[in-house]
């Protein structure tokens, strides 16, 4: 991540610009280790790692409700949720028969690797599952730390301003798929899609971009279908056992 959009720019007493960008840089430096080594553990086992990220009230967990129940029968699933405090989406989660860590950061603003390592250990031992991060709710700090995951997805709904991936482009950047939720409100909204979707792929021309609703189910089985050529994909790079 490039210092500056990060740490770096802001002001704490006692502490130079150049003393903030090392403590970033060392702080991310110690993430990505642990963030290969969770790529590693994800290849070894087969698990297809998604890291779900958004701002608050996107939808992203009744999205995953919705494609947890449309896939589980299909293949392992299994949840870490990050939230500042509570277990109230992990509940959600766990309501619809698969099996959620619950994480909570407090203070903090995103999951780290070390905290997906130690959530992974909680969860069951299945090979070629899917495995889907929820991300607490932050279009910021989260776009600069690797978990492990396979791909970043990141949920943008109409009840949002079409301007957010210009206004927050770091995240949109690092995604690989871009999941534009709630479309079944546009009749009722003032949300200019073309513009959303414009301003998206300015930030980020190799962005995949999907229109989905998790109310009606319009524009899942698009998902679902990128859910496994993408999974298909990492499956076949994954290293022989030795």
């Amino acid at each position: 991540m490039d210092a500056g959009s990060g740490l770096a720019g802001v002001h704490v007493p006692g502490l130079s610009q150049e003393r903030i960008v090392r403590i970033e840089r060392d702080i991310l430096s110690k993430n990505d280790a642990y963030a290969h080594e969770n790529r590693m553990r994800f290849a070894r086992n087969g698990t297809f790692a998604l890291n779900f990220v958004s701002s608050p009230g996107s939808g992203k967990t009744t999205l995953l409700c919705r494609t947890i129940a449309e896939l589980k029968d299909r293949l392992p699933i299994a949840v870490i949720e990050g939230d500042q405090q509570t277990s109230t989406d992990a509940e959600r989660i766990r309501a619809t028969g698969v099996k959620a860590v619950q994480v909570n950061t407090g203070k903090g603003c995103h999951l780290d690797a070390h905290m997906v390592g130690h959530a992974f250990d909680d969860l069951p031992n299945e090979q070629n599952g899917l495995l889907f991060i929820e991300n607490v709710g932050n279009l910021v700090c989260p776009a600069a730390f690797d978990l492990g995951e396979a791909h970043k997805v990141v949920v943008l709904s109409v009840t949002e301003g079409e301007d957010k991936p210009l206004k927050y482009p770091d995240m949109f950047a690092a995604a690989d798929l871009m999941l534009l939720n709630k479309c079944d409100l546009l009749p009722y909204v003032e949300f200019d899609v073309a513009a959303c979707m414009a301003a998206a792929l300015r930030v980020n021309p190799r962005l995949q971009i999907l229109t989905v609703s998790a109310k009606t189910g319009e524009g899942l089985a698009a998902f679902y279908a990128w859910i496994d050529a993408r999974a298909a994909v990492a499956r076949s790079a994954r290293p022989s056992p030795t």
